[in-house]
């Protein structure tokens, strides 16, 4: 019976200092990964300006092809959003919140079964004979310790989508 008090004593005592140490882990996240591509920025610009290309070559609704989407606002550029309710990949919004023909898109995206936001860009640089497009999103894990631990594992769980995505960018802009 000692063992089983010894055993709840110091599980008690791991879980309270994760916590403690979770109050102390940064708040902020930030993911971002970079492809070079070779077509001009206005095709790459097309890709990512319009929110109903972004299934074209995102991964989630890749893995999820029963994915609802329904879109919103102008069809391109700033306002332009779409809303998504997936089994696996969650529920969520981005709206386009700034648009610079052939230089970048930023986005605000929301997970409301989470609480969560961040913001984002996907920015377009000229490079040689194509482009560099960098995508960023950042946020903020708010007071919550638990999910500021996962805000460390953001960039590894979202950064190989994000790698996945531009992969699929550059092969369509590159196509023809």
């Amino acid at each position: 019976m000692k063992w089983l008090i010894r055993t709840i004593l110091g599980l008690v005592v791991l879980g309270v200092v994760l916590l403690a140490i979770g109050l102390v882990l940064p708040a902020h996240f930030r993911i971002e990964r970079t492809v070079s591509i070779n077509a001009p920025a206005d095709k790459v610009y097309s890709l990512v300006v319009d929110p109903r290309e972004w299934k074209r070559w995102t991964v989630w609704n890749q893995r999820d092809p029963a994915m609802k989407i329904n879109y919103g606002g102008p069809t391109a550029g700033v306002g332009a959003r779409w809303a998504w309710e997936s089994k696996t990949e969650g529920n969520g919004v981005m709206e386009f919140t700034e648009a610079l023909p052939n230089q970048r898109i930023g986005y605000k995206l929301s997970f409301p079964d989470y609480g969560m936001q961040s913001a984002g860009v996907v920015a377009i640089a000229p490079a040689g004979n194509g482009v560099r497009v960098s995508w960023t999103n950042q946020g903020e894990m708010g007071a919550n310790p638990i999910n500021r631990w996962f805000g460390l594992l953001m960039d590894r769980m979202v950064g190989k989508d994000f790698e996945a995505g531009l992969a699929n960018l550059k092969k369509l802009a590159e196509a023809g």
